[in-house]
C-alpha cells in the first residue's frame, strides 16, 4: 500500500520523507528540490510483533510495512500545469492514500511560498488544485460516457450517475471523498483513479525552539484542526527536522534528546501508524522459531482474505485457522499454554479478522 506526501514547496515533505526512510533525497530552501518522486518502504513500529518474536525465539522478525512516495511540492494552478503540475499530480494518483504536510511553524528564515504561514489557506490551495484536477477528469469521462449512455447500456449508465453526483461535489469546491459512495459506486469509479476519492492523513509539521502555531493561541491551529476534522480526516503531529536529525542516534538515546528539543511524542512512528490507520489496514501475526511477522490485510477481511497475503493457497483450499489475541498468546506464555487456557479458537471461512490475530492456517 502507498501513500503520497504532498503539500506546498518548502513545508518539509523531503525531510519527512529523509526522517521516515532514513535515505538521502535532496532538500533545499526553495521549491521543486525534488523533481522525480522518491518512493521507501517503512516498517510500521509494533511493540507486540517484537514481544512475539521474544516468545517465540524467532530468527527473523519481520513488521507490517506501508510504501511512502515524496512527492515535489504543489503550487497554485497546479491543476492547469503551473510548477510541473500536471507531472506531481500523476504521481499523487499512483498512490493508495494522500499524506498532507501542513507548516505548522513561523520562521522568517525559512521561505513560505506565500509569505506567512495560514494553515488552513496552505490546505485550501492544496485541496483545491485536486479538486480541479478531478472536476476535469470526471468532466472527460463524462464526455467519453456519452455515446454509451445514450445507448442505453446499463453499466454506463450506472457510472455516469456516479460521476455526476461526484462532478457536483467538485464543483462546490468539496472532495470526492465526502460523497456518500456504496461499495458498488466505488467500483464502477475506481477506474478514474480520482486523487480526491484517496483517505487523506494531514501532518502538523513543528519545528522545536522555533514559533509553533500550536503554541501561539493566536487561532490558527484551533481552525486547522476544526477544517481538518469538517474533512472527516484526522491530522498527527511531527517535527520532521528532530525526526531526521535523530536518525543516526541510538534508539536508546533518542528518547532523552527528543526531551531535551522539547519534542515529547515520537512522530514519526505516531505518523506511521497514523498512515496504516488511514488506508484501512490492521496487522495479524504469524509467529515460530523460524520468524514472526506481521501480515497487513484491509480491516474486515475474512480468514481466508488473509490467508492469502501468504499464499494463495491459504484463500484457495482454506479448510479453517486458529486463532488466538496476541495478548492471550503473551499471556499464557507459550501456545500449548494458550491452548490449554481455552485461548485458542478454530475460526471458519467467516471468520473476519481483527487486530492482533496470531493465526495459523491449515488447508487442503
Amino acid at each position: 500500500m502507498k501513500i503520497g506526501i504532498v503539500g506546498l514547496p518548502n513545508v518539509g515533505k523531503s525531510t519527512l520523507f529523509n526522517a521516515l526512510t532514513k535515505a538521502s533525497v535532496l532538500v533545499a530552501n526553495y521549491p521543486f528540490a525534488t523533481i522525480d518522486p522518491s518512493v521507501g518502504v517503512v516498517g510500521v513500529p509494533d511493540e507486540t510483533l517484537h514481544k512475539l518474536a521474544k516468545l517465540s525465539e524467532s530468527e527473523k522478525t519481520v513488521p507490517a510495512a506501508v510504501e511512502f512516495v515524496d512527492i515535489a511540492g504543489l503550487v497554485k494552478g497546479a491543476s492547469e500545469g503551473e510548477g510541473l503540475g500536471n507531472q506531481f499530480l500523476s504521481h499523487i494518483r499512483e498512490t493508495d492514500a494522500i499524506l498532507h504536510m501542513v507548516r505548522f511553524f513561523d520562521d522568517p528564515d525559512i521561505i513560505h511560498v506565500h509569505g506567512d504561514v495560514d494553515p488552513v489557506r496552505d490546505i485550501e490551495v492544496i485541496n483545491l488544485e485536486l479538486i480541479l484536477a478531478d472536476r476535469e477528469g470526471v468532466q472527460k469521462r463524462l464526455e467519453r460516457l456519452g455515446r454509451d449512455v445514450r445507448a442505453g447500456l446499463k453499466e454506463a449508465v450506472a457510472e455516469e450517475a456516479v460521476l455526476k453526483k461526484i462532478e457536483q461535489a467538485l464543483s462546490a469546491g468539496k472532495l470526492a471523498n465526502t460523497v456518500e459512495l456504496s461499495k458498488e459506486e466505488h467500483l464502477l469509479v475506481k477506474a478514474q483513479n480520482l486523487l480526491t476519492l484517496k483517505p487523506f492523513l494531514y501532518c502538523f509539521n513543528g519545528k522545536s525552539g522555533g514559533h509553533n502555531i500550536d503554541e501561539a493561541n493566536d487561532g490558527r491551529a484551533d481552525a486547522a484542526k476544526a477544517y481538518i476534522e469538517s474533512l472527516g480526516s484526522s491530522w498527527v503531529s511531527v517535527d520532521a527536522n528532530t525526526e531526521h536529525e535523530l536518525n543516526d542516534v541510538s534508539e536508546d538515546d533518542k528518547q532523552a534528546f527528543r526531551q531535551e528539543l522539547g519534542v515529547q511524542a515520537d512522530g514519526v512512528a505516531d505518523l506511521i501508524q497514523g498512515a496504516y490507520a488511514t488506508l484501512g489496514l490492521i496487522s495479524f501475526y504469524t509467529t515460530g522459531p523460524k520468524e514472526t511477522r506481521a501480515w497487513t490485510v484491509k480491516r474486515g477481511a475474512s480468514a481466508p482474505e488473509a490467508g492469502a497475503a501468504i499464499h494463495t493457497d491459504f484463500k484457495d483450499k482454506f479448510i479453517r485457522a486458529e486463532v488466538v489475541a496476541a495478548q492471550d498468546l503473551l499471556a499464557a506464555g507459550s501456545y500449548a499454554a494458550a491452548r490449554e487456557a481455552g485461548k485458542v479458537r478454530t475460526e471458519g471461512k467467516e471468520y473476519i479478522v481483527k487486530e492482533g490475530d496470531v493465526m495459523v492456517f491449515l488447508h487442503s
